[in-house]
């Protein structure tokens, strides 16, 4: 996707001076007719070699005389100061080797090799007139391209990166592009861009380089034709829903799931003319029924599921409301694009809270909706009035912890179902909720649609409020925080964190009791963290 696009010269470097690099092109063009003095500011373009401008003896022997490293102190200083650093080089290597100083034929022979060194793609705009290899452009971005990486570990470090970023850049990480708008140029670019001849991302708002490589790696992970990253988890949540269920409709989503979630299905869709039905995770029955009784506009439902991590059969659940014209959508934060390929198994859109394990840093807030291009689109427009944009500063974290993303899951995975089992054969845990395990209702879901079962393990203590208060305090290595998924262990106790404002009896009817325990495993050792649990256990 390109910002502008111009045909000025490439910038030459300044001979005279100590190559003082300047970030604004010369626009004259014309040429520079007074011999210059030993020291000079005034700029040597391309254009005024190829125009004549500087003829005969029009420079002074004192350019061509380089000393034998200058080719290697013209690449530090140009790399420190200045972009064109391979224009720089070229420009010295051909004035250094050509024909005699001074010959017309060889500051063309130069301007040309500069200009022709540096490849650009036909859809690459120049910005600011400068054809270098380092310049940030916008241009297009092609899945595709990754399509020799075999496995999701090699996605998460290269899918929109390598050969597929739409920004153009010798560098090896993707830069951070801190702009609130994008300019055009002359009035007729505009109005190409308006009527669709001219790509641009026009304001922060609608888009934004660094953050459509967040947006080009999590759809290349998932499968997907597209991605929207928003602000959020929430913000992705709630877009999606008003983007999707007209006024009139009806939602289906399941007993188990965020708190927050279920209280903008509940108490917010019904302002708008939205109904809602909520069903039992594993309650296919229930889907029918209401899927005959109600205009269903669309299914939506975590898997696994917060805090209990109940599973639902995606397969199943997808072919009875495609049969009767509803969407799916499956909020897969718990699962990760690695453990679980949502689309893959039918359903129309997935949905993470990029806070968790897709960021896996607690560093940063995002959410993403990945499905059809024509699905996303009809929510990203939305998403453009609504705002609840994502910082690039932000996407940029993500980028980063994309990269570690399979190797943290992987640690992840192993530590949970270790101490899912070891929780479950201790005197003093009454019950684990872990899909890994057979003792888990949807165990045998969650083998079929799950690579790995996940970095959460639930379980009830043996004991009251103050029993699991007591655990939890006894605990040394992981964080009492509302999170879950980064590299540092957290744990939670959901009654205190996340339903205190409710009587025991109103927390009972969510299935959350006084005893019950979050705990999300980062990626510290398994020994160290068994020790921690096993000797906190032993307080209570």
């Amino acid at each position: 996707m390109a910002v502008s696009s111009c045909s000025f010269p490439p910038r030459v470097f300044n001979a005279y001076s100590s190559f003082e690099c300047r970030s604004d092109p010369d626009f004259s063009g014309a040429p520079v007719g007074d011999k210059p003095r030993v020291g000079s500011t005034r700029r040597v373009t391309a254009s005024s070699f190829c125009t004549g401008g500087i003829v005969g003896g029009g420079l002074s022997s004192l350019i061509f005389r380089f000393p034998p490293n200058f080719v290697r102190q013209l690449s530090i200083k140009a790399r420190r100061n200045c972009s064109n650093i391979g224009v720089a080089q070229i420009v010295a290597a051909s004035w250094s080797n050509g024909p005699a100083p001074g010959s017309p034929s060889s500051a063309g022979a130069a301007a040309q090799a500069a200009a022709s060194a540096i490849p650009v793609a036909d859809d690459v705009a120049v910005v600011e007139g400068c054809i270098d290899n380092v310049s940030v452009h916008i241009a297009s971005s092609d899945n595709s391209e990754t399509s020799f990486l075999s496995s999701d570990g090699s996605i998460t470090v290269h899918a929109g990166e390598r050969l597929g970023r739409g920004i153009v850049t010798d560098a090896i990480t993707t830069p951070v592009v801190n702009t609130s708008a994008y300019f055009f140029k002359k009035t007729q670019q505009l109005i190409d861009y308006k009527e669709k001849r001219h790509k641009s991302f026009e304001y922060g708002r609608y888009g934004n380089p660094t953050t459509m490589v967040v947006e080009e790696k999590i759809s290349a992970l998932e499968g997907a034709e597209s991605t929207l990253i928003m602000a959020s988890g929430m913000c992705a949540s709630t877009v999606l829903l008003i983007a999707l269920v007209p006024a009139g409709g009806h939602v289906v989503t399941t007993t188990d799931c965020y708190r927050k979630t279920r209280i903008f299905i509940e108490t917010i869709l019904p302002k708008m003319g939205i109904s809602a039905t909520v069903i039992d995770p594993a309650d296919v029955d229930g889907l029918e029924a209401a899927l005959d009784k109600y205009k269903v506009s669309l299914f939506f439902t975590e898997s696994p599921t917060n805090p209990f991590l109940r599973c639902v059969d995606i397969e199943k659940v997808t072919k009875l409301c495609h049969s009767k014209g509803a969407l799916v959508c499956i909020d897969g934060t718990f699962a990760t694009p690695l453990n679980q390929k949502a689309l893959a198994l039918g359903a129309d859109l997935v949905l993470h809270s990029a806070t968790k394990f897709i960021g896996g840093h607690n560093d940063v807030l995002a959410g993403c909706i990945s499905g059809s291009e024509k699905l996303v689109t009809e929510i990203r427009n939305l998403h453009h009035i609504l705002g609840g944009t994502l910082n690039p500063n932000a996407a940029y974290l993500i980028i980063r912890g994309m990269k570690t993303l399979h190797l943290r899951v992987q640690q992840q995975n192993s530590t949970a179902l270790r101490m899912a089992k070891v929780l479950e054969a201790h005197p003093r845990v009454r019950r684990v909720y872990y899909p890994g395990l057979p003792s888990h209702p949807e165990h045998e879901i969650a083998k079929q649609q799950m690579t790995g079962f996940g970095g959460v393990v639930s379980f009830e203590v043996d004991g009251d409020l103050m029993t699991t208060i007591k655990f939890i305090d006894a605990l040394k290595i992981p964080y009492i925080a509302p999170s879950f998924g980064g590299c540092e262990s957290i744990v939670d106790q959901p009654a205190i964190m996340s339903y205190w404002d409710l009587s025991q009896a109103e927390r009972r009817k969510y299935g959350i009791e006084d005893n019950l325990v979050r705990f999300s495993f980062g990626v510290e050792d398994f020994e160290d963290l068994k020790a921690d649990i096993l000797q906190a256990l032993e307080t209570i």
